[in-house]
């Protein structure tokens, strides 16, 4: 079952210039990630009153000489991103790819460079090990280029191993990369001649700016991409701890179909898939197994008019937060979860959300789990060495 839209997403994308520069300042903002993003726009009507009203949030929440994202810095930006032929996808739009648009943390802007028209076809992700076995690669190859022919475009990070194999069987069919830097930037090196390859005959996809290198902790957001574009994810050969097992819990939070080839039981590059088998993940062979996995299209889901809700005192805001704070813990919590624990509404729980994450207590990670910011220096950090 697809998760609905957020009720807090905006309705309609950026029709100007102007728009669009004020939603890359609010995106780019200190602690400001998706969540909060469509947050701010749903309770103060647009991305330029958002602006307005953040520095004042911030200090609601204890932050200090908050300073918002430079407006030259968001102009140059674009002005970057037309230099080189890329187009911003801006939830919203007719050419944002809709399977995207239903997870609940999908980007609000995406960088794409290359054929957009890959967008409107069906995605299969496919994942896997770096340092993959000669077997795994063939493996990759076989079923990208499998499912290829039967129409399907191939979904993967760009990475070397599995993902490369992946691109690299599917580009004659159509492939898609989702990269966890910029755009422009080609990690690993090595396959420099296939970002450019992509570039000319696939798609590239970033919601990071242009020459931002990653780090470690991009990769999981960049992996929620790869997963909310396709209808269903497969894992070809991952660890028992590897990135693509993170992939595919994601994939499985935002109600995708997880399937995965198993691997012998003495190689630790098939942990990881066997692992998935044995906990439910359907077992691959080809591509045939893959499309008869595939969910049925479900009808769009309905909207429902909600009343509005009465402002809680400042008391009762404080209540809130403490109770929010006491069912977090270092491990990640599952949005949706912790409202119900709490037996709220989400109209009164999701604002005081933003205010704890513009604070710094609490954490946001991809497919809308919560923690507790247990990190040095944080209060949390502070008061458990205290006690």
């Amino acid at each position: 079952m697809k998760p609905k839209h957020p009720s807090t997403h905006p309705l309609l994308p950026p029709t100007t210039e102007d728009d669009r520069v004020s939603w890359l300042r609010l995106l780019r903002s200190y602690r400001v990630g998706p969540s909060t993003f469509y947050r701010m726009l749903a309770e103060h009507g647009s991305a330029a009153a958002a602006l307005a009203a953040l520095p004042e949030v911030a200090a609601k929440a204890g932050v200090k000489d908050y300073e918002i994202y430079a407006e030259t810095r968001a102009r140059e930006e674009l002005q970057l991103g037309a230099a080189m032929g890329a187009k911003l996808l801006c939830y919203g739009a007719a050419d944002y790819p809709l399977d995207l648009s239903e997870t609940n943390d999908a980007p609000p802007l995406v960088w794409a460079l290359g054929d957009v028209s890959l967008l409107r076809r069906r995605m299969i992700g496919l994942v896997g090990a770096r340092n993959a076995s000669s077997l795994g690669l063939r493996m990759a190859k076989a079923l990208s280029a499998d499912l290829s022919e039967r129409g399907f475009v191939i979904t993967s990070g760009l990475a070397r191993g599995i993902d490369a194999a992946a691109h690299q069987a599917a580009l004659k069919g159509g492939t898609v990369a989702v990269l966890a830097g910029g755009a422009d930037v080609i990690y690993p090196a090595e396959n420099t001649h296939l970002h450019g390859a992509l570039r000319d005959a696939g798609l590239i996809l970033s919601e990071r700016p242009f020459g931002l290198q990653p780090k470690a902790r991009d990769f999981p957001r960049r992996n929620r991409i790869i997963s909310g574009l396709s209808k269903a994810l497969v894992v070809v050969e991952a660890a028992g701890r590897s990135g693509s097992l993170i992939t595919a819990r994601t994939a499985l939070d935002q109600g995708r179909e997880v399937l995965a080839v198993p691997g012998h039981p003495f190689d630790a590059r098939s942990g990881g898939c066997n692992m998935l088998i044995r906990d439910g993940a359907r077992l691959v062979r080809n591509g045939e197994d893959v499309v008869e996995a595939l969910p049925p299209e479900a009808p769009e889901p309905q909207q429902v008019a909600e009343p509005p809700q009465q402002q809680p005192s400042l008391r009762e805001t404080n209540l809130l937060h403490q109770q929010i704070l006491n069912r977090l813990g270092p491990s990640p919590l599952a949005e949706d979860q912790l409202i119900r624990d709490l037996g709220a509404s989400p109209q009164s729980i999701l604002p005081l959300l933003t205010d704890l994450e513009m604070e710094g207590a609490l954490l946001r990670q991809p497919g809308g789990l919560l923690s507790l910011n247990m990190s040095p220096g944080s209060a949390h950090a502070e008061k458990r060495q205290d006690a």
